[in-house]
């Protein structure tokens, strides 16, 4: 169970999405350091969702339904926020490493907007189920599905890190702050939408 629940952590980290742009500015700016502890914040939703869904999957839908709406604006305003700071910081020296502070901030950062989507909510609710086969799981069998989303998430994170990083720093400065620029839109721009999509349009 555990090697099925990697998996289909790597997988549901994998698509490109708000948190991957933020990983991938943030590795420009402060290196594969900062731009994992972005990924593992993702990564430590994702597990807490996991568990939340292996001790109550049903419970967790609820909640995720009924809190829909105000979840998606406290996501819409931080993807804002964040694509905002993106624009408007200046162009990072190339080599620059953030403090550990930086580090602290961008893990607290990405697992408070990967709460915050309620679509994630309802996929590990339903991956739960999968995994179970609708039965209750042993307190071993949680554990190794909670075990094996935060590793398979994880492992995204640190590919795209460091492995996406070594590639990353071939870039010029202009390059570096073009990439950064181009972040920094399309995080508004998922602002956007998900504003639009939480008022109904």
């Amino acid at each position: 169970m555990f090697w099925q629940a990697m998996w289909i952590g790597l997988a549901i980290a994998a698509p490109v999405g708000p948190i991957g742009l933020l990983c991938i500015s943030r590795t420009l700016r402060g290196g594969p350091a900062l731009g994992l502890a972005t990924g593992l914040g993702a990564a430590s939703a994702d597990a807490l969702f996991a568990l939340a869904g292996v001790c109550g999957g049903s419970l967790l839908l609820a909640w995720a339904s009924a809190l829909s709406r105000p979840l998606a604006w406290a996501g819409c305003l931080l993807l804002a926020w964040l694509g905002w700071s993106t624009l408007r910081r200046p162009p990072a020296r190339e080599g620059a490493m953030d403090g550990e502070s930086q580090l602290g901030r961008a893990y607290l950062g990405t697992l408070a907007l990967t709460l915050s989507n309620p679509m994630t909510i309802v996929s590990f609710a339903a991956v739960a189920a999968g995994l179970s086969g609708g039965l209750p799981l042993t307190a071993a069998g949680q554990a190794q599905v909670v075990a094996g989303v935060f590793s398979g998430s994880a492992l995204w994170w640190l590919l795209l890190a460091y492995g996406g990083g070594a590639l990353l720093s071939r870039l010029g400065q202009r390059g570096r702050r073009g990439l950064d620029i181009a972040c920094g839109m399309l995080l508004l721009a998922m602002a956007a939408a998900l504003a639009w999509k939480a008022a109904g349009g």
